[in-house]
């Protein structure tokens, strides 16, 4: 089996290309080839399987290399942060948008002459329903977005769909929240704190928060999000529903709730809070959220807060 992760080098890329070079998609061992793409591929594990490519995964000549032989699944993950695509909307439109339909476009060619066809987890986000969001959300929540980043991803899920609609692709989506906890802070993410707060209070190291402490957010951990991707990647395809979109179950947690976790877990935490009413807006107004479509469908969240702390801080 031949699979290929795009945004390989990041915060959640990572982990999963250790995860399946551990325990493959099915079963220990059923990844024969694994190709990693991403702007800089800097550790590299040491598995035979593997083969690193550096540059933009929807440039023609980066697709002819990766593409040179049929990919059986692809874990798509690389994006431009939400942040950073409002701030340079050129890049947020190239990668975003442009490179990704392109990588779904030369995937589907494969099954031309391919007997079966391309299975594709893209990693959508929760930031295609938008700011004004209603006080209860399911599957039939339909979805506003009010950045770029989140029209991006929209686009994602529908070309996917319309892919597998027409027998094409095998598309998965996954809206997913901010995962947390990235190491240091980033500036291209809108949802940075809810990471930096994590790493302030393990590390004893003051930090502004800019969303109040009642603020409501949608929570998961780096390793409850790869648990997710690879259980999406071993649904099978018969009887899903025709938009193959789920969000999957996360915790809705207070800002405050995480913090005080974190204080008797680690100690008083130099943590003050200076509402942006911007940022609360987008993500800390987040009201209850299921998808029964994916609970039913083996989704699943972190369980409690303690256990979304400790995998949230966890190496892997």
């Amino acid at each position: 089996m031949r699979v290929l992760v795009t945004g390989a080098d990041g915060f959640v890329g990572a982990a999963l290309v250790r995860r399946l070079l551990r325990e493959g998609v099915a079963c220990a061992g059923d990844v024969t080839e694994l190709l990693l793409v991403d702007q800089k591929v800097d550790a590299v594990p040491a598995d035979a399987r593997v083969r690193a490519i550096a540059g933009d995964f929807g440039a023609p000549h980066t697709l002819d290399s990766l593409l040179s032989e049929t990919i059986d699944i692809v874990f798509h993950l690389a994006s431009v942060p939400g942040a950073q695509a409002e701030a340079d909307h050129a890049l947020g439109d190239r990668i975003n948008l442009y490179a990704t339909l392109a990588l779904f476009e030369r995937l589907a060619q494969q099954a031309k002459g391919h007997a079966g066809v391309a299975q594709v987890v893209f990693a959508s986000s929760v930031g295609v329903y938008g700011a004004s969001l209603p006080p209860q959300m399911n599957e039939q929540t339909l979805p506003r977005p009010t950045t770029s980043y989140g029209v991006h991803k929209l686009v994602g899920e529908q070309i996917l769909s319309d892919w597998t609609r027409r027998g094409r692709l095998d598309g998965r989506s996954l809206r997913l929240p901010g995962i947390v906890a990235r190491p240091g802070l980033s500036t291209g993410h809108g949802s940075a704190f809810m990471s930096a707060i994590f790493r302030a209070a393990q590390l004893g190291q003051p930090y502004t928060c800019p969303v109040s402490p009642s603020a409501t957010a949608w929570w998961m951990s780096r390793a409850c999000c790869v648990d997710n991707l690879l259980h999406a990647a071993r649904i099978p395809a018969d009887g899903l529903h025709a938009e193959r979109v789920w969000a999957p179950p996360m915790l809705r947690l207070e800002v405050g709730a995480i913090v005080g976790a974190l204080v008797h877990r680690f100690g008083a935490a130099p943590i003050d809070y200076a509402p942006d009413e911007a940022i609360e807006q987008l993500f800390g107004r987040q009201p209850p959220l299921i998808d029964h479509r994916a609970v039913e469908g083996g989704f699943r969240h972190d369980g409690t807060i303690d256990a979304l702390i400790t995998r949230a801080l966890a190496d892997d």
